[in-house]
């Protein structure tokens, strides 16, 4: 999908976003390694495009810092490893440092539990690619945002998933997705900027469609039970029930294979200060175990080559394979800045000022 600009949005550099989100996560009482990491995660989502996972996360953070769901000054630790597994304890912290864990990129399969938000998937995939590995990246969620096909009420989150493969010529393959026909930081984003959600994204509890944004982002993001996200395929006649399947593969690979928490059961069962006990599951194969690996990066090249040279519909657009937008849009972001809308500008000075820390986005 081409990504919407807001022409009422200030670009900053991305070198000034990551030192802000530094002040913000330091002044909570973050160690300085994990605020390093923390931020290069944020910003490097922020600059392919994702703003749902960047920046603007901060204010969702401050809200589970301030009534003690989330404590930044966790630190990771292995709490069970075989040859090839381990099992990350992200100690009830953000799940950016844990899943950034060096031991989740030496062996096979890594879980990691009582974590919070991690960012975007796609982050850690392509960390696989980087080093000549497949990777494959799922997770469980906090909120309570997908309708089941067929339902009326929210039971399931945006659940999402991603895998990334090498190339010898080409940029790596890298799918970044979520299970929901969007993220619902996507819907917060419209409402952030003022744009009318496209009709088929979120649906009430009578499944009729919403498109007003700061109605979509109060069903999406709040405790309500009329209505949210619908899955991937929209609606039952096009196959919605292949995105709530795959949304239920997810969890059990992200979240009950590490011991995490399922939503609908948390949200039953434990109090607001409680930490959300989320789950991640990390997997890298290695091509060199199965063919040289020489082999597999030109035949993953042939690939994209042969899905490049598609013949388009419209000459202008050429036919892309995952990872081709956010490679796009990271090289104007890059030279141009990232995008900060008015509504997000006020709402990042207010957790800056919160912080006490100076608010540097804008003069």
């Amino acid at each position: 999908m081409p990504y919407q600009k807001n022409e009422d949005a200030t670009l900053v550099p991305a070198e000034r976003v990551r030192e802000q989100i530094r002040l913000v996560l330091t002044a909570w009482g973050m160690p300085e390694k994990h605020v390093a990491t923390t931020a290069a995660v944020m910003v490097e989502t922020d600059l392919r495009g994702v703003d749902s996972h960047g920046v603007s996360m901060l204010m969702m953070y401050e809200t589970m810092q301030r009534n003690g769901r989330l404590r930044v000054d966790a630190e990771p630790r292995i709490v069970r490893e075989g040859v090839t597994t381990a099992l990350v304890d992200a100690g009830a912290g953000l799940g950016h440092p844990a899943a950034e864990c060096r031991k989740t990129r030496e062996v096979a399969i890594v879980s990691v539990v009582n974590s919070h938000h991690f960012g975007a998937a796609g982050y850690y995939a392509e960390l696989a690619a980087d080093a000549g590995l497949i990777g494959m990246v799922t997770s469980a969620t906090q909120g309570i945002s997908m309708v089941p096909t067929f339902g009326a009420e929210p039971v399931l989150g945006t659940n999402p998933m991603a895998f990334a493969a090498p190339a010898r010529r080409n940029p790596p393959f890298v799918l970044d997705m979520a299970t929901t026909t969007v993220a619902a930081n996507k819907v917060k984003v419209y409402d952030l900027n003022g744009w009318k959600l496209p009709v088929g994204w979120v649906i009430d509890d009578k499944g009729q469609p919403v498109t007003d944004a700061a109605e979509g982002r109060s069903l999406v993001l709040s405790p309500r039970t009329d209505g949210g996200l619908t899955p991937l395929g929209g609606t039952s006649e096009l196959a919605s029930h292949k995105g709530y399947g795959l949304a239920v593969m997810v969890h059990i690979l992200g979240g009950v294979l590490a011991g995490a928490s399922f939503s609908p059961i948390r949200r039953r069962t434990q109090t607001p200060a409680d930490p959300d006990n989320l789950g991640h599951f990390f997997m890298a194969i290695d091509p060199a175990a199965f063919r040289d690996a020489g082999d597999f990066l030109d035949d993953v090249d042939q690939v994209i080559d042969t899905l490049h040279a598609t013949k388009p519909i419209d000459p202008a657009q050429k036919v892309l394979v995952a990872g081709d937008p956010e490679r796009q849009t990271r090289a104007e972001r890059l030279e141009h800045g990232i995008p900060i809308p008015p509504n997000l500008d006020e709402s990042l000075r207010q957790v800056a000022e919160r912080a006490g820390v100076a608010y540097i986005l804008m003069n």
